[in-house]
């Protein structure tokens, strides 16, 4: 009888002890997170500051904002099933050292070549850490319960980093050069990598079968050449260009060899077979639909601000943080929603209330509205939060757990596949609206107004360059025409957004909590000792 109670009661410690393990996990992974969604917002204030540094052409910054999102969507699937082969925390702490070292190349570019050369290697950085996290996660919280709460705080720390991103970029572009909003990724990588190498515990596939080196390069390959295909169309090159058509044609080409490739293999990168499950694949076409609409907006919402309410980089940031501060709040309370309403009712409301906050705000004009942009952010942040928060649980929880390298590698490719076309489908819309609007000013000559079409800044510029009655008038018409492509945008996105409401009807209508056992971990000295012995 003693024995058995003592022997019961070594097993409550070992398993309070795991359940603490999985919590500190938790919060490792969460600053690695905090590394990227840092990295992907930091920019957007500083578009004006490069632009009038490096001059880059207009295909040369749709590069330097874009690169990153291609390139790591491209590689996710290459480095998410990699990691379920060699080690997915191994993949991590690979991802720290290349993001840092990304990071100083980018801080001290004196061109806009190697700009766009270092955020392609964040971009390699990124795709290394984001399968990694989301992988990881899933394995050391089987439970559902415990899950939706783990991914409440992973989503509120990325609404954290889309916070800090603008709003320290805002701070050191007041103070220091542009390049100064890169180095702000290295003491989070110098911190991140011996936390990283203490804490985490190593995570594995089954290892089943090669690893498919052919298949994760048609994959990376696939995806760069349909994505690069759609941002030329969104830089306003011509459907029938052959530097257009090409990569599109090639991309599709190789995605869909890359498909028939893992339907007949035993052992695929990826099994297909998870996009049979409704759940699934409506979860993972949620999330792109809600990264099309966001990211898109958040670029043009920091040039409006900038460009035409004349607000500061730091101004501009401090804008922003309601979005950011509701989505905290929704990513917070997302487990006890998910609990309440279910996938169904709480993803489809939350596309309903971003569509709205997104109509809200067309009546945003000329003239600063601190009240109407305030109320907008708030419920778009929330509604936004929601969505994903909901389309993200569901999509992993529907993955079998031997598979978690593999879904969270799909859903990562579908946030960055859906922010990178986002920026140019958005893009495309806003200069189709913009443009028009500066043909036939008085006083301006035709070469004039065209260099003007190409974006706002450089209609500033121009109108600078002429001077005079000129210049002011086509300052006036470029701010008017920068609003009504504002508008135009904005329902095109409210379009989207409820289409992602009626895709959403698909999922399940309540939270099905599987029981599981839970996942033992090593102590932080095991864990070390481990993998010295490795």
């Amino acid at each position: 009888m003693s024995g058995t109670t003592t022997a019961a009661a070594a097993l409550r410690r070992r398993a309070a002890g795991a359940g603490a393990n999985r919590w500190v996990v938790l919060v490792v992974l969460c600053v690695s997170l905090l590394l990227v969604a840092v990295d992907a917002t930091v920019l957007h204030v500083a578009v004006p500051a490069v632009t009038e540094d490096l001059r880059p052409g207009g295909i040369e910054l749709l590069w330097i904002v874009d690169v990153y999102p291609l390139v790591c969507a491209s590689l996710l699937i290459l480095f998410g099933t990699l990691g379920d082969r060699i080690g997915r925390r191994r993949v991590l702490l690979l991802g720290y050292t290349l993001f840092g070292v990304a990071s100083g190349l980018a801080a001290l570019a004196d061109s806009a070549q190697v700009l766009i050369v270092a955020r392609a290697l964040l971009g390699v950085g990124g795709a290394m850490i984001m399968p990694a996290t989301l992988s990881i996660l899933r394995q050391v919280f089987p439970d559902r319960r415990e899950r939706a709460l783990a991914i409440g705080i992973w989503s509120a720390v990325a609404a954290v980093g889309a916070a800090v991103g603008p709003l320290l970029g805002g701070f050191l572009l007041e103070h220091f050069w542009w390049g100064s909003v890169f180095l702000v990724n290295i003491p989070l990588m110098l911190v991140s990598l011996p936390v990283g190498r203490l804490l985490l515990p190593e995570s594995k596939g089954d290892g089943k079968g090669p690893w498919d080196v052919v298949g994760a390069l048609m994959a990376a390959a696939g995806l760069f050449g349909v994505v690069l295909g759609v941002k030329r169309l969104g830089s306003g090159e011509s459907v029938g260009s052959l530097l257009t058509v090409l990569p599109l044609v090639v991309g599709a080409a190789l995605l869909a060899g890359f498909v028939r490739r893992q339907r007949r293999r035993t052992y695929p990168l990826v099994d297909l077979r998870m996009f049979a499950r409704p759940a699934f694949s409506t979860s993972v076409g949620c999330i792109v639909l809600a990264m099309l609409a966001l990211v898109g907006l958040e670029l043009i919402a920091a040039q409006y601000l900038q460009l035409v309410l004349g607000l500061s980089p730091l101004e501009t940031g401090l804008r922003l943080l309601p979005l950011t501060f509701a989505a905290m709040a929704a990513g917070l309370a997302g487990a006890r929603m998910l609990r309440r309403f279910g996938p169904r009712r709480m993803v489809c409301a939350g596309f309903c209330l971003t569509a709205f906050a997104v109509v809200l705000l067309t009546a945003l004009g000329r003239t600063d509205d601190c009240a109407l942009m305030v109320s907008g952010f708030v419920l778009l942040g929330f509604g936004l939060e929601t969505t994903l928060f909901g389309a993200y649980e569901s999509m992993l929880s529907e993955a079998p757990q031997e598979q978690a390298g593999g879904a969270a590698a799909i859903g990562e490719t579908s946030y960055q596949l859906g922010a990178g076309i986002g920026i140019a489908l958005l893009g495309t819309v806003m200069n189709a609206a913009y443009a028009p609007g500066l043909s036939g000013v008085p006083g301006v000559p035709a070469s004039a107004s065209a260099s003007a079409g190409h974006s706002l800044g450089e209609a500033y510029e121009v109108a600078a360059q002429l001077g005079g009655s000129a210049g002011a008038a086509l300052r006036h018409a470029a701010r008017d025409a920068f609003v009504h492509g504002l508008h135009v945008t904005l329902l095109v996105s409210a379009g989207l957004l409820l289409l992602g409401a009626v895709m959403a009807l698909r999922l399940p209508r309540a939270m099905q909590c599987e029981s599981s056992e839970p996942v033992e971990l090593p102590a932080p000295r095991d864990a070390a000792e481990s993998r010295v012995s490795v």
